[in-house]
């Protein structure tokens, strides 16, 4: 019989590597045998937290084997077998193990969250075996029990996604000893945010109605999946609609139970949330310049409250619910903050029995608050500052030199949900594996690994999102650009099985790459804040069906990825189905859903303008489309006998359901021909398709479509040979396509030749321009005109020439050509002279542009921009600044669309070939596109594909 190991079987990271756990009757420690299974035992004299840990793995093996051990609390009941959970200094019997040498504890005592795991042989009379799991602190060691409980087939996400258990009867611990690493970052931690519409209502309804908000009930399911994941911080909601945390009976106890620390946003001072707790009517304005004493009475009360519980303290001043804070001039309001600092650290020292250094406190310069540090507001050394995110993604600025050396260190408060200008994002989780693994170690490797706090929003549908980032706070050593994109493949993998690796590889590529082009919830085309849930606001997308076959690629992938997902939904077995339509079946189809309903109301509306007889169908179907979302949402809700009822709803149905705007027309009684190309509008003439380039083989499309009732007989003949069609007759009640290709081995041995395609319906013919180009010189390795432009994937350039400490790192899954090209890391100190190459054909010579697309990054301090280089051949090196002004019309732009376009005209002497130069100036900076309009580049969003 071979053994069968259950190593990390849900959720890969190294640690649990190297936690192994047989299911086969053998050697190691027995949790689970045929006819039995193990005690717990913990003091009572241990935190809180440990007794809960020992509980959930009596609970854990249980759902596994089948078996629930005893968990006991009295040396004098322990026989043969034992687990012993506790803390060094807490528990006495592990204390006893520890002056006997039974067990060394050198490598964790003293240290910060750290646990050890070790078999033990006779740790005392009448025992012949323990399993002890120690911890240098109360987290520490429930790290170590849920580190097991993982390994032997427990996802932490068991609840809130409903993965299952793995099952297995026999259970047998093969390592003798494990040392848990040293965290990554101190302080690792989720804000629920922007919970109005998902865990709030569901929580109210579900988990704590008497409360009819987020309550203790729903607190203790979120800090045990905490645990789980390692997290050791949380920041608890703070609209208003939802019941502030320190004010529900419960909620703070809960916390101590648990160990959780409580953090707050960078608006809430002194864990104060005022968007809910204070009132104008009776306090008046929240305004610490005309109302300072009753702002800190205010203060100081939750301070009392609070102040015996494990806290990280918010040092802040802003407006009232996340607004800019009151006070006058700039210079009055830096006063006014230095002021309300220096009240809120006295409070701290009033009332907490500990020296002000020892108080975790952090500092976190968002939006204004920024400007005004930056001003000159001296922070105390002692506090974190914690740099924001401009709340997309991208991280503000990180510590310089000067900076580096504070003693409270630094932090990153990022995002994965956002309420707020220019648009929100709140229903799906878009944001790529690479880029948050980019701007995180960023991040690490430039100082900022004292505390990192992600805004989760509802933690639904959110959930991969927020354990990559929590598993990247614990470990990040584990992670780096080769392997990233595989982490959340191999979170599902592990309890679906590898046969779907393949098609889960390419759902979840396909699925990060058009969330990053352009979220879900930005397809109404605008980006006005709100514009989701104002019909008025909704415009066409930059998304073109008429050039490069954009919006029918966009829609036709989607539509693909969605019907994979449902394959391996339907295939699965019934206990895998939830989970699956949690984590990937829900995100993607809802993504493609949305997609075709606003895009195809937009081809709707273009289609309305032409008169065509497809128009009233596609009005029908954008309502089709629509029902559809919100049919998978109700399913997603009702999931589970209802579980997550509340939990999910979609854009368009909250606060009201709305169709985005159609047309319907009225059309003529007799059928009428008409006939449109690729890529050119309908009133244009005469009608040409794009040319065809040998080396691209690319094949575009004719539309014959009917601008009346009835039925359009039509037939389609070209003039040459060699020009190929897919149909050459039919019959249109509303319209037909035809695809035109170029059979390359019937074309003459000739540079460029012309025909024609006729289209006729017996009283008309349409006559559309064919052309193609047979270069006589092709150089598959240079890129080379298509219809007048260059489009080249930047990761793929020709050579490189790095100098100094620059490296050019290729970066999969991130960009619009879904990879893309760090022009060396932010570390770098130098590097001038740094560039890469791009070999490209030009077939005229004149002025020529170069649209660069960039990650729309910021500058890392403010000793450093965002600049790098541009060259053609050896003219003069552009030195181009990719910075914009945060909040102004050109950042929101960018923060929609994920990037920043620039553009830079050359002129060119001749034909033929030449070279581009990328350099680096600023290292760190991301280039994800490169285009060059050689006077043919036609609107669209993304442009052509890159020449492969």
């Amino acid at each position: 019989m071979r053994f069968c190991f259950l190593c990390l079987l849900l959720i890969p990271r190294v640690l649990f590597a190297q936690i192994n756990i047989s299911n086969h009757d053998g050697k190691g420690y027995p949790i689970a045998q045929a006819q039995s299974v193990t005690s717990i035992y913990f003091d009572m004299n241990d935190a809180a937290v440990v007794g809960k840990a020992a509980e959930f793995l009596a609970s854990d093996i249980k759902a596994v084997s089948g078996k629930k051990p005893v968990v006991i609390a009295s040396k004098k009941k322990i026989q043969q077998h034992v687990i012993i959970i506790g803390t060094i200094g807490k528990n006495s019997l592990i204390d006893q193990l520890i002056s006997k040498k039974k067990i060394d504890v050198y490598e964790i005592e003293n240290k910060w969250e750290r646990f050890l795991i070790q078999t033990v042989k006779n740790p005392m009379r009448g025992v012949d075996q323990a399993l002890v799991i120690v911890g240098s602190d109360q987290r520490g060691t429930a790290y170590g029990v849920f580190s097991l409980s993982e390994a032997m087939g427990v996802s932490p996400w068991y609840y809130w996604a409903d993965v299952p258990v793995q099952k297995n009867k026999l259970l047998y611990l093969l390592n003798e000893k494990y040392v848990s690493k040293a965290p990554t970052v101190k302080y690792r931690g989720v804000f629920l945010n922007d919970e109005d519409w998902g865990l709030h209502p569901w929580a109210a309804s579900n988990m704590d109605p008497e409360v009819n908000s987020i309550g203790p009930n729903t607190y203790e399911k979120i800090f045990e999946l905490l645990l789980r994941l390692k997290a050791n911080m949380f920041a608890p909601a703070m609209h208003e609609c939802t019941k502030a945390f320190y004010t529900v009976p419960g909620n703070m106890e809960m916390a101590h139970k648990y160990g959780i620390m409580v953090t707050t946003s960078h608006c809430e001072p002194l864990l104060y949330n005022n968007a809910s707790e204070w009132d104008k009517n009776t306090q008046g304005e929240w305004n610490y310049k005309t109302n300072r004493v009753e702002m800190e009475r205010a203060l100081e009360n939750r301070v009392i409250q609070a102040h015996n519980n494990d806290n990280i303290y918010t040092i802040a001043l802003r407006g009232m619910h996340d607004e800019g804070m009151k006070g006058g001039s700039d210079k009055e309001k830096l006063e006014t903050l230095a002021e309300a600092i220096k009240h809120q650290r006295s409070l701290l020292t009033k009332y907490i029995d500990k020296p002000i250094d020892e108080i975790p406190q952090i500092f976190v310069p968002y939006k204004e608050v920024l400007g005004l540090y930056e001003q000159g507001l001296q922070i105390p050394e002692d506090i974190t500052i914690v740099w924001p995110d401009d709340n997309y993604g991208y991280i503000k600025r990180m510590s310089n030199a000067e900076e580096l050396g504070r003693k409270g260190g630094a932090g990153v408060y990022y995002h994965l949900s956002y309420l707020g200008w220019p648009n929100d994002y709140l229903w799906l989780n878009t944001t790529p594996p690479a880029l948050m693994y980019a701007e995180m170690h960023k991040a690490y490797s430039l100082g900022a690994n004292k505390y990192w706090l992600v805004n989760v929003g509802d933690i639904k549908p959110g959930e991969m999102g927020m354990q990559l980032f929590l598993d990247m706070a614990w470990d990040m050593e584990q992670f780096n650009f080769d392997n990233i994109n595989d982490y959340q493949v191999n979170m599902l993998t592990s309890f679906l099985g590898e046969e779907y690796k393949e098609d889960l590889t390419y759902i979840l590529d396909r699925y990060y790459y058009y969330g990053f082009t352009r979220k879900p919830e930005y397809m109404t085309g605008d980006w006005v804040w709100n514009s989701l849930f104002d019909i008025e606001k909704v415009k066409d997308t930059d998304f073109s069906f008429v050039n490069y076959k954009e919006a029918d690629r966009r829609l036709n992938d989607y539509k693909e990825i969605s019907n994979r997902a449902f394959a391996i939904l339907e295939s699965l077995p019934e206990d895998k189905k939830a989970a699956f339509f949690q984590w990937v079946y829900y995100p993607v189809k809802g993504a493609s859903l949305y997609n075709h309903e606003m895009l195809i109301a937009q081809k709707n509306r273009w289609y309305a303008k032409s008169n065509r007889a497809l128009t009233n169908v596609l009005a029908r179907d954008v309502s089709l489309y629509h029902d559809s979302l919100a049919m998978i949402t109700e399913e997603y809700n009702n999931l589970l006998n209802g579980k997550w009822n509340g939990m999910m709803t979609a854009p368009g149905f909250l606060p009201r359901v709305q169709l985005p705007p159609t047309e319907n027309i009225v059309l003529k009684d007799s059928a009428q021909l008409a006939v449109f190309v690729e890529g050119q509008l309908d009133n244009v003439s005469p009608k040409r398709l794009p040319e065809f380039v040998h080396c691209f083989e690319d094949t575009y499309f004719i539309e014959i479509y009917n601008r009346g009732k009835g039925i359009v007989n039509w037939n389609a003949k070209a003039s040459e040979k060699w020009i190929q069609l897919s149909e050459d007759k039919g019959a249109v009640k509303t319209q037909d396509r035809i695809k035109v290709s170029i059979d390359w081995d019937l074309f003459p041995n000739v540079e460029i030749l012309k025909g024609l395609v006729y289209i006729s319906d017996g009283n008309q013919t349409v006559n559309v321009e064919v052309s193609a180009v047979k270069n006589q010189v092709e150089d598959p390795l240079v890129y080379t005109e298509n219809n007048g432009v260059i489009s080249i994937n930047p990761a793929k350039f020709h050579r490189k020439n790095e100098n100094g400490t620059v490296k050019f790192q290729k970066i999969n899954g991130l960009g619009y050509c879904n990879s893309s090209l760090q022009l060396g890391n932010a570390l770098c100190n130098s590097g001038e002279g740094s560039f890469v190459e791009y070999d490209f054909y030009v077939n005229k010579f004149g002025e020529i542009c170069i649209h660069t697309f960039m990650l729309p990054l910021f500058a890392k301090d403010k000793e450093h921009g965002t600049r790098y280089g541009v060259q053609v051949d050896d003219q003069e090196i552009m030195v181009i600044d990719n910075d914009v002004k945060e909040y102004s019309r050109n950042w929101a732009k960018n923060v929609m669309r994920n990037t920043a376009i620039n553009k830079s005209k050359v002129f060119v002497d001749k034909l033929g070939k030449h070279t581009l130069k990328v350099y680096s100036v600023d290292p760190g900076m991301i280039i994800q596109k490169i285009m060059i309009d050689t006077g043919g580049l036609k609107n669209s969003y993304v442009g052509p594909v890159p020449m492969k």
